[in-house]
């Protein structure tokens, strides 16, 4: 039974390995997309320029906000993969 198994699905191995490569590309694009080091870097550069005096208190309020927002959705989608 495993030999004729083996021989009728054959066909169907390039489409799982395709389908397979995919998976591990939409998962390692997620992790890269949903990992909040580069966020909390640009947070950390974003006050830097505000104690510089690069950018005003609403450019960095803005910012920050638009930050903390992504930091938010970053935590909700580990709550949701746990």
């Amino acid at each position: 039974m495993g030999l004729l198994t083996y021989l009728v699905t054959l066909p169907a191995a390039p489409v799982r390995a395709v389908v397979w490569a995919a998976q591990r590309v939409t998962e390692e694009a997620e992790n890269q997309y949903y990992d909040p080091a580069p966020i909390r870097r640009e947070l950390a550069d974003l006050e830097r320029r505000l104690l510089s005096g690069e950018i005003d208190e609403d450019t960095f309020d803005r910012y920050e906000d638009q930050l903390l927002d992504r930091l938010a959705e970053i935590t909700e989608f580990h709550q949701r993969r746990m």
